[in-house]
């Protein structure tokens, strides 16, 4: 399909990538219409330049310097470069029909004419987006106005949030597109609306549309003064786009003594102590388009807030702006300046840059809007380079287009003397950036594609934890060998399937465990070999970022502990060459949601040749801590390692080492496994490392939760296997 993308920073081009696969809890649309948001879109293309952007950003620098300490400068001058051609999506509101949804979806149906929403949608020839996300369009819509639905609804919630009362003057500063929207909801909603914009035109079209007063260029103050018989406005919507204070500032000049400032747009707010007290003014920010808004339970899982308790959540605002529409209580069409075909996005965007074009609602028109679907047929891979010879490499297929793969695993399977042959991502364009980027051959967003390719010998599975133990086994089952980054797995079951796919395919299967090969951590183990007698081992991690919403926190999926110590759980086992027997541990309390309780915990490990290990891995420390520090202990012999980036050994004389850059094994690991299977061998790490440390996991919660001390039993959880 089709897709409008910034390429780079400034960029704008429409491009093929693969068609979205449906998920629970979402539907397909083609659209006809949809609506280039002239604030939200536009800042995020950089016309003037990426210095001037850093000159008026310095913080940009931090960040990249930030990133530079933890990644090394080499890595980090990579990725920054990769930025100038990178693609990213634009585009989030728009009207179309369905073309297929979730069984379980009832609200709509398939043929039905929709408005959509929402950051996972952009302007592209077919959108996903979640069922709290869609609302129906009524048969007096069209298209064309039904596209304005998420923009609306933005307007309709600061309206909300401002409390508009019957006969209370509502000051709109800055009359684009969601200025207009408010100024026209603000009078729906019984307020005496004035608008005002340094822009002529804008303030004569908001009269036109029902505005009681306008105010163009200087002179607010005096006029709004004026307009209310001295008293100043009840309430000030600030729906201008600034880099300064300036519409803040002037937003509580024009309020009355304890008015209130509802800020919708991206402005600087800075607000005179002073001038704020003595008015006691109330200042509200109006969150995208209501409640529901970043909520992944609300937009993702389709989760809807009650009704008796959120009245008016994204959905419902969606619902009344489409009534309003129908009814002709809104009126949208004299807001659209330019209409564009999709193949035209370049010259929409142009227009909205270029000052002459005095644009407002630029609109794209879709092909579905020139002729009716006959039938749904999506295309969901698409090919970037020619075929390769068959077996001049090893192919990799990467599964999830993350981070990690993007810094560290692409780069290390190219440097291992292998190539990238395919990229499977549910992001077309993130698939597409990163199949570009790494020379692969094509992108898909279909699984089954990069299975069914022969010229695919390793599957590198690097997707969210949950999705880790099928992607694999289905790998292993289509003949593929597989990378699995860490957690292999969740649970036992899916631990005895992966062994028994290893033994009954003969592929290998290596995880992620990449301190294995770290050179400090190698050094432990070397410090450690030459001991005589059992072993004392601390491993303390701080992972402050694994917490509030982030996806890795949620203790369904694995949490912090599964997704993370099980790190741990390999590596004291590497270190000491012996099995863990048995564990004992303590949470934080359960069932809070912030610090999250499982995923903070302090547990003992009893390991076969006496040695005793200790694990405390927290999320609730300061950033500015060490993130992890381990220590050795045994006869004659004192070691720690920490953050990668130093090295302290103790046993007759001290020996302390440290490095700028942290050196973490990657790449050494990418390198020996696809070695290994040139060779024919086994990998250093294998399924039934795997599947202990996913063990050693499951036990330590138990352990936790029962207050008992628990067996960890590796021979049961990989079916008799242990040999395998």
């Amino acid at each position: 399909m089709k897709q409008v993308l910034r390429k780079g920073f400034k960029d704008i081009v429409v491009d093929e990538v693969p068609d979205p696969v449906l998920r629970p809890q979402h539907v397909l649309i083609r659209p006809h219409y949809s609506l280039i948001s002239s604030g939200t879109e536009m800042a995020s293309i950089h016309q003037d330049g990426v210095m001037k952007e850093v000159a008026e950003n310095p913080s940009h620098l931090k960040k990249i310097w930030d990133v530079a300490k933890a990644a090394g400068p080499v890595r980090t001058a990579a990725e920054v470069r990769a930025k100038f051609s990178d693609y990213a999506a634009l585009g989030y509101s728009g009207a179309g029909v369905v073309v297929d949804k979730d069984p379980l979806i009832d609200e709509v149906a398939i043929g039905d004419r929709v408005a959509y929403g929402g950051e996972t949608t952009g302007h592209c020839e077919t959108v996903i987006a979640g069922r709290n996300l869609v609302v129906k369009l009524p048969e007096a819509v069209p298209f064309e106005a039904g596209c304005f639905t998420t923009l609306g609804a933005i307007a309709m919630n600061a309206v909300r949030i401002a409390e508009v009362g019957l006969g209370e003057t509502v000051a709109v500063i800055g009359l684009g597109l969601v200025g207009q929207l408010v100024a026209q909801l603000a009078r729906v909603q019984g307020g005496v609306v004035v608008g005002l914009d340094l822009k002529t035109d804008r303030v004569d079209l908001a009269r036109r549309l029902g505005a009681d007063f306008g105010v163009a260029g200087g002179g607010a103050f005096e006029q709004v003064r004026a307009i209310t018989g001295g008293r100043g406005a009840d309430v000030v919507i600030v729906a201008a786009a600034a880099k300064s204070a300036a519409p803040v500032q002037l937003a509580l000049d024009l309020c009355r003594d304890r008015g209130r400032i509802v800020i919708v747009g991206a402005v600087e707010v800075s607000v005179p102590w002073d001038a704020a007290y003595k008015k006691e003014i109330r200042i509200l920010m109006s969150r995208a388009y209501g409640p529901g808004s970043y909520d992944a339970e609300y937009e993702q899982k389709g989760r809807d807030y009650p009704i008796s308790y959120v009245r008016w959540t994204e959905n419902r605002n969606m619902e009344e702006f489409v009534r309003l529409l129908g009814t002709g209580r809104m009126d949208v069409t004299p807001l659209v300046t330019h209409e564009f075909r999709l193949d035209d996005a370049p010259k929409a965007y142009g227009t909205l840059f270029d000052p002459a074009a005095a644009s407002l609602a630029v609109l794209l028109r879709y092909p579905a809007s020139d002729a009716p679907l006959s039938g749904f047929e999506p295309h969901r891979t698409v090919r970037i380079e020619p075929a390769p010879d068959r077996k001049e490499r090893l192919g990799v297929a990467l599964v999830g287009a993350g981070n990690l793969a993007r810094w560290q695993h692409l780069p290390n399977v190219k440097k291992a003397g292998a190539r990238v042959q395919a990229v499977y991502s549910s992001s077309g364009v993130r698939g597409r950036s990163y199949a570009e980027r790494f020379g692969a051959a094509y992108c898909t967003s279909e699984y089954a594609s990069i299975l069914a390719d022969p010229n695919v010998d390793v599957v590198l599975v690097a997707s969210r934890n949950q999705h880790h133990a099928e992607e694999s086994l289905s790998a292993l089952r289509a003949g593929k060998h597989v990378f699995v980054e860490k957690p292999m797995c969740l649970t036992e079951e899916e631990c005895r399937d992966l062994v028994r796919a290893v033994q009954e395919t003969g592929k290998q299967l290596t995880v992620g465990f990449n301190r294995r090969f770290a050179p400090y951590y190698v050094e432990l183990k070397q410090a450690l070999k030459r001991r005589s007698g059992p072993a004392v081992v601390n491993c303390r991690i701080n992972s402050p970022g694994i917490s509030g919403s982030y996806w890795m926190a949620d203790p369904a999926i694995g949490g912090a502990i599964l997704g993370e110590a099980c790190h741990f759980i390999d590596l004291m086992y590497w270190l000491l060459e012996s099995e863990p027997l048995e564990v004992a541990a303590f949470t934080l309390p359960l069932g809070k949601k912030d610090p999250i309780g499982e995923n903070n915990i302090a547990a003992s490990f009893r390991f076969a040749d006496g040695s005793i290990g200790n694990l405390t891995y927290c999320t609730v420390g300061s950033k500015s801590s060490g993130g992890e520090r381990v220590e050795v202990f045994a006869g004659g012999v004192g070691a720690w390692t920490q953050d990668f980036k130093s090295v302290g050994i103790q046993n007759g004389t001290a020996k302390t080492k440290t490095k700028w850059w942290a050196e973490k094994g990657y790449e050494d690991q990418m390198r020996r496994f696809l070695s290994a299977i040139r060779e024919g061998k086994a990998p250093d790490v294998t399924v039934i490392d795997g599947a202990r440390a996913t063990l050693g996991c499951i036990r330590m919660t138990e352990a936790a939760k029962t207050g008992r001390v628990i067996a960890l039993d590796l021979e049961s959880a990989t079916a008799g296997n242990a040999a395998a």
